[in-house]
């Protein structure tokens, strides 16, 4: 049932992306002719399809893919090409561009959907006791205890362990620190040591810390009217996005082995987990995934939105548009390109499986 679920899951997420592209090319007048759930190989011929308007929707059992084709648009049939008024090929490169975008920018919207969905039901996050206090750490020396929940600094308010933590990160002197001890609220003046932390991604970096570690324990957020969901929901958005490109920029560097990068097989597995914990959680990752898929089509490969994109700037800018030779050749390579990756993160996935 959870591989069920993850393969809907990852399906709706392709779609939604689809579907970006979709509203975006019928707003600029350009002839969807066929919008396909599943990937065209091995079955070449859609097991169901139904005609709605202009556009024939169809359904190939090969899932987790999905596409739009639009009039004039052949990356691999060049002789498809058509400069007729409701070809994709006869619109300006900045109205491409947008139908372009149209669809990583669906994905984006999509999770900041999600995760206004987490909100009304119930978002979670760490809260702030205190589980652990560091030896000779200035917590510890102020006398600050396991168990603890810091409640204020400097006479903000605490909610989250991430409250504090941003907090410390971005302060200046001496902090004063209100705890909830045994039903007593107790102040304690600490100042934060620069010290050796790691990041999310194994990078020791000079961190301002005071010796404290979270309990684990999770709470539920309250939110007082429909501006604090948005703003929860905008947040969270803003997070998973700069997550996922930190990530590219860390595995570019090196910093993060290429052994680590996983591809449809652990994603399908991680989504099924999650979706065995709750629905929340299936959302949350749902969120993460779906920006991720934004965020990696616009990478500038021929075969993405993102190479196509860039091959609408440079028409922009020269005033023409690549020779067919190159563009076709720019595109098979891309292809290669991610299929490579596609087969690689596949080996990633299986090697784990087996070794775990």
């Amino acid at each position: 049932m959870g591989i069920l679920t993850a393969m809907l899951v990852l399906s709706a997420l392709i779609i939604f992306h689809e579907w970006g592209h979709y509203l975006a090319a019928r707003y600029f007048g350009v002839k969807v002719e066929e919008f396909g759930l599943g990937i065209p190989i091995l079955i070449t011929k859609p097991i169901a399809k139904k005609k709605w308007g202009d556009t024939v929707y169809t359904f190939y059992p090969v899932l987790l893919g999905g596409f739009v084709r639009m009039k004039g648009q052949d990356d691999f049939d060049l002789s498809k090409k058509s400069d007729e008024p409701d070809s994709y090929m006869s619109k300006k490169p900045w109205q491409k561009i947008i139908i372009l975008l149209a669809g990583p920018f669906a994905n984006i919207l999509l999770a900041f959907l999600l995760y206004i969905a987490i909100a009304v039901i119930g978002a979670e996050k760490m809260g702030p006791t205190i589980g652990g206090v560091g030896e000779n750490s200035p917590a510890q020396i102020a006398g600050v205890l396991a168990k603890d929940k810091i409640i204020a600094i400097n006479g903000e308010k605490i909610t989250t362990w991430d409250d504090l933590s941003d907090i410390i990160k971005n302060s200046h002197g001496a902090l004063n620190i209100t705890l909830h001890r045994d039903g007593k609220i107790i102040n304690l003046t600490m100042t934060p040591k620069v010290d050796e932390a790691k990041t999310i991604f194994g990078e020791t970096i000079q961190k301002k810390l005071i010796g404290i570690a979270p309990s684990g324990e999770f709470i539920t957020l309250e939110f007082n009217s429909i501006g604090e969901v948005l703003k929860y929901a905008g947040n969270e958005t803003i997070w998973a996005t700069t997550i996922i490109v930190q990530s590219l920029q860390k595995l570019i560097e090196g910093v993060i082995p290429m052994d680590q990068m996983g591809g449809v097989v652990s994603i399908v597995d991680i989504t099924s987990q999650a979706s065995a914990i709750g629905i929340t959680t299936l959302f949350a990752l749902a969120a993460l995934i779906s920006v991720n898929l934004g965020v990696l089509n616009l990478l500038p490969i021929p075969a993405l939105d993102g190479g196509h994109i860039m091959f609408n700037i440079y028409e922009m800018i020269t005033k023409r548009a690549p020779s067919e030779k190159v563009f076709y050749n720019m595109t098979v390579a891309g292809w290669i390109l991610l299929l490579s990756l596609m087969a690689f993160t596949t080996y990633n996935d299986i090697a784990r499986l087996i070794g775990s």
